[in-house]
């Protein structure tokens, strides 16, 4: 089996629409996707079934809990632990690793762009 490093800045800077998942990965039975987002904030949703992982690559947002507020920098990472409600706030341009359960993703979470 051949390795493969991948650099993040460069698969996400490959993207040219935003709103748009670009799988970069697999690790074990969890997806990595890059993406970039500018001004979208989601619904507040909860993902029954899997934790949830945001790495800032690039830019700056918010992720909103029912009692919380929090703000990522490039280079934090954050786990949102399954069945917690939440929803990602981006004004700015951001640019981000998201890790999850294969199946994770869907129109109903990702405000009908997956």
């Amino acid at each position: 089996m051949m390795l493969k490093k991948v650099n993040l800045k460069e698969k996400v800077n490959q993207i040219d629409k935003l709103f748009t998942y670009l799988k970069v990965g697999q690790l074990n039975n969890h997806m990595l996707n890059v993406l970039q987002v500018e001004d979208r904030v989601l619904d507040f949703h909860t993902h029954e079934h899997s934790d949830e992982l945001f790495y800032v690559i690039e830019g700056a947002f918010k992720i909103e809990t029912e009692d919380s507020l929090i703000d990522l920098f490039e280079g934090d990472f954050i786990i949102i632990p399954k069945g917690v409600k939440h929803r990602p706030v981006c004004k700015s341009l951001v640019k981000c690793l998201l890790i999850e359960i294969n199946g994770t993703l869907n129109k109903e979470n990702t405000g009908g762009t997956y």
